[in-house]
Protein backbone atom coordinates (compact mmCIF):
# COMPACT_ATOMS: atom_id res chain seq x y z
CA UNK A 1 0.00 0.00 0.00
CA UNK A 2 1.56 3.29 -1.29
CA UNK A 3 -1.03 5.52 -0.83
CA UNK A 4 -0.51 7.43 2.29
CA UNK A 5 -1.81 5.75 5.05
CA UNK A 6 1.29 6.07 8.10
CA UNK A 7 2.52 4.27 11.39
CA UNK A 8 3.53 7.21 13.02
CA UNK A 9 6.71 5.30 14.53
CA UNK A 10 8.28 2.50 16.89
CA UNK A 11 10.12 2.63 20.20
CA UNK A 12 12.22 0.64 21.80
CA UNK A 13 14.34 0.02 25.21
CA UNK A 14 16.42 -1.89 26.50
CA UNK A 15 17.45 -2.27 30.09
CA UNK A 16 20.48 -3.89 32.12
CA UNK A 17 22.59 -5.15 28.74
CA UNK A 18 26.39 -3.92 28.25
CA UNK A 19 25.53 -3.33 24.75
CA UNK A 20 22.31 -1.52 25.18
CA UNK A 21 22.58 0.74 22.16
CA UNK A 22 23.54 -1.87 19.85
CA UNK A 23 20.50 -3.84 20.67
CA UNK A 24 18.40 -0.66 20.35
CA UNK A 25 20.04 0.17 17.24
CA UNK A 26 19.17 -3.39 15.54
CA UNK A 27 15.45 -3.43 16.96
CA UNK A 28 14.89 -0.03 15.49
CA UNK A 29 16.88 -1.44 12.05
CA UNK A 30 14.14 -4.25 12.39
CA UNK A 31 10.82 -1.69 12.91
CA UNK A 32 11.95 0.56 10.03
CA UNK A 33 8.99 -0.09 8.51
CA UNK A 34 7.19 2.39 11.20
CA UNK A 35 9.09 4.98 9.99
CA UNK A 36 11.73 5.90 8.05
CA UNK A 37 11.96 10.32 8.49
CA UNK A 38 14.22 10.12 11.62
CA UNK A 39 15.80 8.04 14.01
CA UNK A 40 17.26 8.46 17.65
CA UNK A 41 19.02 6.73 20.47
CA UNK A 42 19.37 7.89 24.12
CA UNK A 43 22.03 6.02 26.38
CA UNK A 44 22.17 6.16 29.82
CA UNK A 45 25.62 5.08 31.91
CA UNK A 46 24.53 5.54 35.14
CA UNK A 47 25.45 8.74 35.67
CA UNK A 48 24.89 11.15 32.49
CA UNK A 49 22.41 10.33 29.52
CA UNK A 50 24.28 10.38 26.02
CA UNK A 51 21.41 10.90 23.10
CA UNK A 52 22.15 11.10 19.14
CA UNK A 53 19.16 11.41 16.92
CA UNK A 54 18.74 12.95 12.71
CA UNK A 55 16.96 13.05 9.83
CA UNK A 56 16.99 9.76 7.94
CA UNK A 57 16.79 5.69 8.33
CA UNK A 58 18.32 4.18 10.94
CA UNK A 59 21.57 3.23 8.95
CA UNK A 60 21.63 6.26 8.17
CA UNK A 61 21.75 7.81 11.10
CA UNK A 62 23.94 5.27 12.82
CA UNK A 63 27.32 3.79 12.70
CA UNK A 64 30.09 2.04 14.58
CA UNK A 65 31.66 5.18 15.97
CA UNK A 66 28.23 7.17 16.98
CA UNK A 67 27.05 3.99 18.54
CA UNK A 68 29.95 3.38 20.63
CA UNK A 69 29.74 6.83 22.44
CA UNK A 70 26.02 5.87 23.37
CA UNK A 71 27.53 4.08 26.19
CA UNK A 72 25.56 2.90 29.34
CA UNK A 73 23.49 -0.27 30.23
CA UNK A 74 20.27 1.33 29.23
CA UNK A 75 18.99 3.42 26.01
CA UNK A 76 16.01 3.95 24.81
CA UNK A 77 15.14 4.54 20.56
CA UNK A 78 12.70 5.73 18.21
CA UNK A 79 12.26 6.14 14.77
CA UNK A 80 9.65 8.67 13.60
CA UNK A 81 7.02 9.70 10.76
CA UNK A 82 5.48 12.51 11.68
CA UNK A 83 1.67 12.76 12.94
CA UNK A 84 1.01 15.40 14.63
CA UNK A 85 4.01 17.73 14.29
CA UNK A 86 6.71 19.03 11.91
CA UNK A 87 9.42 17.12 9.73
CA UNK A 88 12.44 18.84 11.22
CA UNK A 89 15.25 17.43 13.29
CA UNK A 90 13.94 19.47 16.36
CA UNK A 91 10.81 16.65 16.09
CA UNK A 92 13.07 13.78 16.03
CA UNK A 93 13.03 11.37 18.87
CA UNK A 94 13.83 10.34 21.76
CA UNK A 95 13.07 14.03 23.76
CA UNK A 96 15.29 14.91 26.21
CA UNK A 97 15.49 17.42 29.01
CA UNK A 98 17.62 18.47 32.01
CA UNK A 99 15.22 18.95 34.97
CA UNK A 100 15.27 19.35 39.00
CA UNK A 101 15.30 15.82 39.30
CA UNK A 102 18.35 15.76 36.65
CA UNK A 103 17.91 14.00 33.16
CA UNK A 104 14.98 12.77 31.24
CA UNK A 105 14.45 11.10 27.66
CA UNK A 106 11.18 9.88 26.17
CA UNK A 107 10.19 8.11 23.49
CA UNK A 108 6.46 7.68 21.93
CA UNK A 109 4.20 6.18 19.44
CA UNK A 110 0.83 7.60 19.39
CA UNK A 111 -1.05 10.94 19.61
CA UNK A 112 -2.44 12.92 22.52
CA UNK A 113 -5.66 13.63 21.69
CA UNK A 114 -5.95 16.37 23.92
CA UNK A 115 -2.58 18.11 23.37
CA UNK A 116 -3.81 21.05 22.00
CA UNK A 117 -5.44 22.24 25.15
CA UNK A 118 -2.85 21.04 27.19
CA UNK A 119 0.17 23.27 25.54
CA UNK A 120 -2.14 26.08 25.84
CA UNK A 121 -2.72 25.67 29.30
CA UNK A 122 1.18 24.79 29.68
CA UNK A 123 2.18 28.07 27.96
CA UNK A 124 -0.16 30.15 29.96
CA UNK A 125 1.89 28.98 32.64
CA UNK A 126 4.80 30.29 31.07
CA UNK A 127 6.56 27.11 29.51
CA UNK A 128 8.55 27.17 26.39
CA UNK A 129 8.65 25.15 23.50
CA UNK A 130 10.89 24.43 21.18
CA UNK A 131 9.38 21.72 18.75
CA UNK A 132 5.85 21.05 17.87
CA UNK A 133 5.56 17.43 18.85
CA UNK A 134 3.03 16.44 21.76
CA UNK A 135 5.50 14.07 23.07
CA UNK A 136 7.12 17.51 24.91
CA UNK A 137 3.99 18.36 26.58
CA UNK A 138 4.67 15.47 28.87
CA UNK A 139 8.12 16.71 29.80
CA UNK A 140 6.70 19.75 31.08
CA UNK A 141 4.25 18.06 32.36
CA UNK A 142 6.76 16.15 34.65
CA UNK A 143 9.06 19.10 34.93
CA UNK A 144 6.38 21.39 36.73
CA UNK A 145 4.78 18.57 38.73
CA UNK A 146 4.68 18.34 42.49
CA UNK A 147 5.72 15.06 43.15
CA UNK A 148 9.18 14.58 44.72
CA UNK A 149 10.15 11.97 42.72
CA UNK A 150 10.59 10.34 39.02
CA UNK A 151 7.85 7.29 39.18
CA UNK A 152 4.96 9.53 40.80
CA UNK A 153 5.80 12.70 38.05
CA UNK A 154 5.54 10.00 35.28
CA UNK A 155 2.36 8.73 36.75
CA UNK A 156 1.07 12.29 37.44
CA UNK A 157 2.03 13.27 33.46
CA UNK A 158 0.30 10.37 31.82
CA UNK A 159 -3.18 11.39 33.88
CA UNK A 160 -3.19 14.84 32.05
CA UNK A 161 -3.08 13.26 28.86
CA UNK A 162 -5.27 11.50 26.76
CA UNK A 163 -4.92 9.60 23.68
CA UNK A 164 -2.76 6.83 22.72
CA UNK A 165 0.42 6.11 23.94
CA UNK A 166 2.82 3.81 24.39
CA UNK A 167 6.05 5.57 26.05
CA UNK A 168 9.40 4.65 27.24
CA UNK A 169 11.02 6.95 29.81
CA UNK A 170 14.83 6.26 30.97
CA UNK A 171 17.04 8.79 33.56
CA UNK A 172 20.37 7.94 34.68
CA UNK A 173 19.14 4.78 35.70
CA UNK A 174 16.45 4.16 35.52
CA UNK A 175 13.72 2.64 32.76
CA UNK A 176 10.09 3.05 32.66
CA UNK A 177 7.35 2.12 29.82
CA UNK A 178 3.89 2.75 29.92
CA UNK A 179 0.88 1.74 27.76
CA UNK A 180 -2.66 4.39 27.24
CA UNK A 181 -6.07 2.36 28.45
CA UNK A 182 -7.03 0.85 25.18
CA UNK A 183 -3.74 -0.20 24.14
CA UNK A 184 -3.88 1.30 21.08
CA UNK A 185 -0.92 0.79 19.83
CA UNK A 186 1.56 -2.47 20.22
CA UNK A 187 3.78 -2.83 23.34
CA UNK A 188 5.75 -5.74 24.07
CA UNK A 189 8.22 -6.99 27.19
CA UNK A 190 10.97 -9.33 26.50
CA UNK A 191 14.19 -11.02 28.30
CA UNK A 192 17.61 -10.43 27.13
CA UNK A 193 20.19 -12.29 27.96
CA UNK A 194 23.54 -10.55 29.10
CA UNK A 195 26.70 -10.25 30.78
CA UNK A 196 24.86 -9.01 33.71
CA UNK A 197 22.12 -11.17 34.18
CA UNK A 198 18.93 -10.67 32.72
CA UNK A 199 18.25 -7.97 30.63
CA UNK A 200 15.13 -6.73 29.50
CA UNK A 201 13.31 -5.08 26.58
CA UNK A 202 10.64 -3.12 25.52
CA UNK A 203 9.56 -2.76 21.99
CA UNK A 204 6.58 -1.80 19.47
CA UNK A 205 6.87 -5.23 17.81
CA UNK A 206 8.05 -9.08 18.37
CA UNK A 207 10.08 -8.78 15.04
CA UNK A 208 12.84 -6.85 17.29
CA UNK A 209 13.19 -9.27 19.43
CA UNK A 210 13.75 -12.02 17.50
CA UNK A 211 16.86 -9.82 15.73
CA UNK A 212 18.33 -9.30 18.84
CA UNK A 213 17.80 -12.72 20.36
CA UNK A 214 15.21 -11.60 22.94
CA UNK A 215 12.87 -13.97 24.36
CA UNK A 216 8.92 -12.84 24.30
CA UNK A 217 7.37 -12.33 27.66
CA UNK A 218 4.17 -10.78 26.98
CA UNK A 219 2.56 -7.19 26.09
CA UNK A 220 2.42 -4.29 28.32
CA UNK A 221 -1.44 -4.44 29.43
CA UNK A 222 -3.70 -1.43 28.28
CA UNK A 223 -3.21 1.56 31.37
CA UNK A 224 0.26 -0.33 32.64
CA UNK A 225 3.23 0.99 33.74
CA UNK A 226 6.66 -0.98 34.13
CA UNK A 227 9.29 -0.44 36.43
CA UNK A 228 12.78 -1.12 35.45
CA UNK A 229 15.58 -0.91 38.04
CA UNK A 230 18.68 -2.67 38.64
CA UNK A 231 19.12 -5.98 40.34
CA UNK A 232 15.70 -6.22 40.07
CA UNK A 233 12.88 -8.05 37.94
CA UNK A 234 10.43 -5.47 36.47
CA UNK A 235 7.68 -3.66 38.33
CA UNK A 236 4.05 -3.01 37.31
CA UNK A 237 1.78 -1.04 38.60
CA UNK A 238 -1.86 -0.62 36.83
CA UNK A 239 -2.19 2.86 36.53
CA UNK A 240 -5.82 3.09 34.78
CA UNK A 241 -8.85 0.70 34.62
CA UNK A 242 -7.98 -1.29 31.16
CA UNK A 243 -10.46 -0.57 28.17
CA UNK A 244 -9.18 -2.13 25.35
CA UNK A 245 -9.32 -1.24 21.86
CA UNK A 246 -6.57 -2.21 20.19
CA UNK A 247 -5.95 -0.61 16.38
CA UNK A 248 -6.70 -3.18 13.99
CA UNK A 249 -4.90 -1.39 11.04
CA UNK A 250 -1.66 -3.10 12.85
CA UNK A 251 -2.83 -6.21 11.67
CA UNK A 252 -4.55 -5.14 8.33
CA UNK A 253 -0.99 -2.65 7.51
CA UNK A 254 1.26 -1.30 9.86
CA UNK A 255 3.20 -4.18 11.65
CA UNK A 256 5.52 -6.84 9.80
CA UNK A 257 4.05 -10.31 8.93
CA UNK A 258 6.66 -11.70 11.42
CA UNK A 259 5.74 -10.11 14.45
CA UNK A 260 3.69 -11.11 17.11
CA UNK A 261 1.01 -8.38 17.55
CA UNK A 262 -1.69 -8.21 20.78
CA UNK A 263 -0.95 -11.30 21.01
CA UNK A 264 -1.61 -12.99 17.33
CA UNK A 265 0.81 -13.71 14.46
CA UNK A 266 0.45 -10.90 11.39
CA UNK A 267 0.87 -12.90 8.98
CA UNK A 268 -1.68 -15.81 9.97
CA UNK A 269 -4.39 -13.34 10.26
CA UNK A 270 -3.66 -11.41 7.23
CA UNK A 271 -3.71 -14.40 5.24
CA UNK A 272 -6.97 -15.00 6.89
CA UNK A 273 -8.32 -11.48 4.87
CA UNK A 274 -7.51 -12.61 2.24
CA UNK A 275 -9.71 -16.19 2.13
CA UNK A 276 -12.38 -14.06 3.83
CA UNK A 277 -12.23 -11.48 1.16
CA UNK A 278 -12.18 -14.43 -1.75
CA UNK A 279 -15.74 -15.87 0.17
CA UNK A 280 -17.60 -12.31 0.19
CA UNK A 281 -15.96 -10.84 -3.55
CA UNK A 282 -15.80 -13.67 -5.69
CA UNK A 283 -14.55 -13.06 -9.40
CA UNK A 284 -13.91 -15.19 -12.12
CA UNK A 285 -9.99 -15.02 -13.37
CA UNK A 286 -6.56 -16.19 -14.39
CA UNK A 287 -4.35 -15.34 -11.29
CA UNK A 288 -4.50 -13.17 -8.00
CA UNK A 289 -1.45 -10.26 -7.75
CA UNK A 290 -0.01 -8.66 -5.19
CA UNK A 291 0.93 -5.59 -4.18
CA UNK A 292 3.94 -5.90 -2.95
CA UNK A 293 4.66 -5.88 -0.16
CA UNK A 294 1.84 -5.44 2.10
CA UNK A 295 -0.78 -7.12 -0.04
CA UNK A 296 1.19 -10.83 -0.09
CA UNK A 297 -0.23 -12.45 2.59
CA UNK A 298 -3.92 -11.50 1.53
CA UNK A 299 -3.33 -12.47 -2.07
CA UNK A 300 -2.08 -15.54 -1.10
CA UNK A 301 -5.04 -16.47 1.23
CA UNK A 302 -7.39 -14.70 -1.54
CA UNK A 303 -5.61 -17.83 -3.98
CA UNK A 304 -5.98 -20.74 -1.36
CA UNK A 305 -9.53 -19.82 -1.11
CA UNK A 306 -10.86 -19.53 -4.87
CA UNK A 307 -8.12 -21.75 -6.20
CA UNK A 308 -6.76 -19.06 -9.01
CA UNK A 309 -3.12 -19.43 -9.01
CA UNK A 310 -0.86 -16.72 -7.20
CA UNK A 311 1.43 -14.56 -9.20
CA UNK A 312 4.18 -12.35 -8.27
CA UNK A 313 3.44 -10.58 -11.80
CA UNK A 314 4.64 -7.10 -10.17
CA UNK A 315 7.92 -6.52 -8.92
CA UNK A 316 8.79 -4.00 -6.52
CA UNK A 317 11.82 -1.98 -6.55
CA UNK A 318 13.09 -1.59 -2.51
CA UNK A 319 15.72 1.12 -3.18
CA UNK A 320 13.21 3.67 -3.58
CA UNK A 321 12.07 6.00 -0.53
CA UNK A 322 8.20 5.37 0.32
CA UNK A 323 6.37 7.71 -1.37
CA UNK A 324 4.71 9.17 1.17
CA UNK A 325 7.75 11.10 2.21
CA UNK A 326 7.23 13.30 -0.54
CA UNK A 327 4.57 15.98 -0.58
CA UNK A 328 3.44 16.48 -3.98
CA UNK A 329 1.03 14.56 -5.75
CA UNK A 330 3.40 14.91 -8.93
CA UNK A 331 6.44 13.26 -7.21
CA UNK A 332 3.98 11.06 -5.23
CA UNK A 333 2.98 9.00 -9.31
CA UNK A 334 6.39 9.20 -10.05
CA UNK A 335 7.64 7.10 -7.77
CA UNK A 336 5.09 4.65 -7.96
CA UNK A 337 6.48 4.08 -11.29
CA UNK A 338 9.57 3.94 -10.00
CA UNK A 339 9.14 1.28 -7.01
CA UNK A 340 6.11 -0.72 -8.76
CA UNK A 341 6.96 -2.74 -12.69
CA UNK A 342 4.35 -5.23 -13.85
CA UNK A 343 5.84 -8.75 -15.45
CA UNK A 344 4.05 -7.78 -19.04
CA UNK A 345 4.91 -11.48 -20.16
CA UNK A 346 2.97 -12.94 -17.30
CA UNK A 347 0.23 -10.64 -17.30
CA UNK A 348 -0.87 -10.15 -21.20
CA UNK A 349 -3.97 -11.60 -22.40
CA UNK A 350 -4.82 -12.39 -18.52
CA UNK A 351 -7.81 -11.92 -16.12
CA UNK A 352 -5.98 -10.48 -13.17
CA UNK A 353 -7.11 -9.94 -9.52
CA UNK A 354 -5.08 -7.31 -8.06
CA UNK A 355 -4.73 -7.71 -4.02
CA UNK A 356 -3.82 -4.52 -1.51
CA UNK A 357 -4.46 -4.40 2.23
CA UNK A 358 -5.87 -0.17 1.68
CA UNK A 359 -7.04 2.13 -0.52
CA UNK A 360 -6.65 5.81 1.06
CA UNK A 361 -6.89 8.68 -1.81
CA UNK A 362 -7.38 6.43 -4.81
CA UNK A 363 -4.10 7.99 -6.85
CA UNK A 364 -2.31 4.78 -6.22
CA UNK A 365 -4.58 2.39 -6.92
CA UNK A 366 -5.63 3.57 -10.18
CA UNK A 367 -1.83 3.83 -11.54
CA UNK A 368 -1.17 0.15 -10.42
CA UNK A 369 -4.39 -1.03 -12.50
CA UNK A 370 -3.13 1.26 -15.55
CA UNK A 371 0.03 -0.56 -15.12
CA UNK A 372 -1.33 -3.61 -15.50
CA UNK A 373 -3.46 -2.96 -18.04
CA UNK A 374 -0.58 -1.34 -20.30
CA UNK A 375 0.91 -4.66 -19.85
CA UNK A 376 -1.46 -6.30 -21.30
CA UNK A 377 -4.39 -7.67 -18.42
CA UNK A 378 -7.54 -8.75 -20.14
CA UNK A 379 -9.18 -7.46 -16.73
CA UNK A 380 -8.08 -5.87 -13.41
CA UNK A 381 -10.01 -6.64 -10.76
CA UNK A 382 -9.03 -4.83 -7.28
CA UNK A 383 -9.68 -6.96 -3.70
CA UNK A 384 -9.04 -4.76 -0.77
CA UNK A 385 -8.24 -6.47 2.91
CA UNK A 386 -10.02 -3.75 5.07
CA UNK A 387 -13.08 -1.75 4.51
CA UNK A 388 -13.43 1.63 3.41
CA UNK A 389 -11.07 3.62 4.63
CA UNK A 390 -13.93 6.56 5.82
CA UNK A 391 -12.38 8.44 8.59
CA UNK A 392 -9.27 10.18 9.99
CA UNK A 393 -7.23 8.87 12.50
CA UNK A 394 -6.02 10.91 15.56
CA UNK A 395 -4.58 8.05 17.79
CA UNK A 396 -1.05 7.87 15.85
CA UNK A 397 -1.90 7.42 12.69
CA UNK A 398 -1.16 9.91 9.63
CA UNK A 399 -4.40 10.05 7.62
CA UNK A 400 -5.39 12.71 5.24
CA UNK A 401 -7.95 14.93 6.07
CA UNK A 402 -11.72 13.92 5.75
CA UNK A 403 -11.98 15.17 2.50
CA UNK A 404 -8.91 13.44 0.85
CA UNK A 405 -10.39 9.34 1.70
CA UNK A 406 -12.11 8.78 -1.55
CA UNK A 407 -14.40 6.30 0.08
CA UNK A 408 -15.58 9.54 2.56
CA UNK A 409 -17.03 11.13 -0.56
CA UNK A 410 -17.88 8.08 -2.55
CA UNK A 411 -19.99 4.71 -2.77
CA UNK A 412 -18.02 1.86 -4.51
CA UNK A 413 -18.82 1.71 -7.55
CA UNK A 414 -17.87 5.28 -8.70
CA UNK A 415 -14.26 4.49 -6.96
CA UNK A 416 -13.64 1.75 -9.09
CA UNK A 417 -14.84 3.64 -11.94
CA UNK A 418 -12.85 5.99 -10.55
CA UNK A 419 -9.44 3.60 -10.40
CA UNK A 420 -10.58 2.18 -13.61
CA UNK A 421 -10.96 -1.28 -12.10
CA UNK A 422 -13.17 -3.85 -14.22
CA UNK A 423 -14.71 -4.24 -10.51
CA UNK A 424 -13.54 -3.70 -7.04
CA UNK A 425 -14.64 -5.33 -3.83
CA UNK A 426 -13.72 -4.78 0.24
CA UNK A 427 -13.74 -7.11 3.03
CA UNK A 428 -16.53 -6.05 5.11
CA UNK A 429 -16.17 -5.05 8.39
CA UNK A 430 -17.69 -7.88 10.25
CA UNK A 431 -15.73 -10.05 7.61
CA UNK A 432 -12.17 -8.57 9.11
CA UNK A 433 -13.26 -8.42 12.65
CA UNK A 434 -14.23 -12.36 12.28
CA UNK A 435 -10.49 -12.95 10.67
CA UNK A 436 -8.92 -11.26 13.60
CA UNK A 437 -10.89 -13.16 15.83
CA UNK A 438 -13.32 -11.80 18.32
CA UNK A 439 -11.97 -12.56 21.53
CA UNK A 440 -10.40 -9.40 20.91
CA UNK A 441 -11.63 -5.77 21.57
CA UNK A 442 -10.54 -3.16 18.49
CA UNK A 443 -10.66 0.39 17.40
CA UNK A 444 -11.84 0.80 13.62
CA UNK A 445 -12.77 4.47 14.32
CA UNK A 446 -10.80 4.34 10.70
CA UNK A 447 -13.50 2.55 9.18
CA UNK A 448 -16.74 3.46 10.94
CA UNK A 449 -16.16 7.14 12.45
CA UNK A 450 -17.27 5.70 16.09
CA UNK A 451 -13.79 7.17 18.29
CA UNK A 452 -13.21 5.77 21.38
CA UNK A 453 -11.66 8.82 22.35
CA UNK A 454 -13.31 12.46 20.93
CA UNK A 455 -10.44 14.21 19.77
CA UNK A 456 -10.39 17.77 20.57
CA UNK A 457 -11.64 20.66 18.27
CA UNK A 458 -9.92 23.71 18.43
Amino acid sequence: MLDNLNEKCAVVGVFNHSSASKMAYFSLFSMQHRGQEAAGISSSDGNRMHTIKDRGLVTQVFDDQKISTLKGGIAIGHTRYSTAGDDSILDAQPVYARYDLGEMGIVHNGNFTNAKTVRNQLIEKGAIFQTHMDTENLIHLIAKSSKKDILDRIIDGVKQVEGAYSLIFSNENKMFAVRDRQGFRPLSLGRLKGENGDGYIVASETSAFDLVGASYIRDVRPGELLIFEEGKAPKSIQVFEPNPHHCIFEYVYFARPDSTVFGKNVYSLRKEMGRTLAKENPVEADMVVPVPDGGVPSALGYAEESGIPFNMAIVRNHYVGRTFIEPTQEIRDLKVKMKLSAMKDVISGKRVIVVDDSIVRGTTSRQIIRMLKEAGAKEVHMRISSPPTTHPCFYGVDTPEESQLIANKYDIPTIANYIEADSLGYISNEGLLNSCGRDLNYCTSCFDGKYIIEPEKI
